[in-house]
């Protein structure tokens, strides 16, 4: 058995992907495993673009699945949803799943080298942080001055491209995650019905067992999906959008045509997850 392992992390976002990408380019000896936590949760474009990167890196992706889904501890915690003051969603389903896939080797001593897609524009992001010594953290992008443009820059030069949905949300997760704009909860409705169907009726659900938290910050989806609402949301959008188109400077060496949902509200992105949303 050999005495070390390298692991790296897929969310089904940029970064994760186009880490996997500088990797595969430039440390080809590396013996890496690469692995996706899958809540059972996640949007259909994930998934699309999981095999494109399969194909790229000429490697299988690890499936991670939990040994008790979503379903299983909402009713563990009293039907109470996940919110940003309380992830037990990334515990549970993505980061249980990462314990006990490495737990055996660990204890056996085996030292684990995971590498985390840290850009060198996140000075002060950090990210998984194991308790275990034999886990060692790595963050290949950020030491080798790769910022969010040479992440946008990798997967175009490799033809992967973007995930999908980026065109209408700012970044991967559960399709009922709670960072999502509001916005985003509108696209969400248009784009994937279904998933909308399925989040309001978690959100009914914990209503009814006193949960104080609904998925959007102080709206209720039934709330959201009125027309008279969307409607205001979406011009809300245009007017953010706007604002922020004429506050960006041309840039001729960009390939980027205006600025993210993030950056449209002036939200950082280390605000989410890194487990789910790198």
């Amino acid at each position: 058995m050999t005495n070390e392992r390298h692991i790296l992390g897929i969310s089904g976002g940029r970064d994760s992907a186009a880490l996997a990408v500088y990797m595969r380019q430039n440390h080809p000896d590396i013996d890496m495993e690469y692995f996706f936590t899958d809540t059972g949760k996640e949007l259909p474009e994930v998934y699309d673009f999981l095999n494109r990167l399969e194909g790229f890196l000429g490697k299988r992706i690890n499936r991670l699945n939990p040994d008790r889904d979503f379903d299983f501890w909402l009713a563990e915690y009293g039907h109470f949803l996940p919110s940003a003051k309380t992830r037990w969603c990334t515990r549970q389903l993505k980061l249980r799943p990462l314990n006990l896939w490495l737990r055996d080797d660990l204890e056996k001593g085996v030292v684990v080298h995971s590498y985390v897609a840290i850009r060198a524009d996140e000075p002060n992001r950090s990210g998984y942080k194991s308790q275990h010594p034999n886990m060692l953290v790595r963050f290949p992008l950020r030491d080798a001055g790769i910022d969010k443009a040479g992440v946008v820059g990798l997967l175009k030069d490799t033809d992967i491209g973007e995930p999908e949905y980026y065109r209408w949300r700012s970044r991967s997760g559960c399709t009922f995650c709670f960072f999502q704009q509001k916005i985003e909860w509108v696209r969400l409705m248009e784009e994937h019905p279904e998933a909308f169907e399925e989040a309001r009726a978690y959100e009914k659900t914990a209503e009814e067992h006193g949960s104080p938290f609904t998925w959007s910050d102080g709206e209720s989806l039934d709330d959201l999906a009125k027309p008279e609402r969307v409607e205001a949301i979406k011009a809300d959008y245009e007017k953010r959008r706007a604002r922020a188109m004429r506050a960006v400077r041309p840039n001729p060496l960009s390939a980027r045509s205006e600025p993210s949902i993030d950056e449209i509200f002036g939200v950082s992105e280390g605000n989410s997850c890194v487990i789910c949303h790198k």
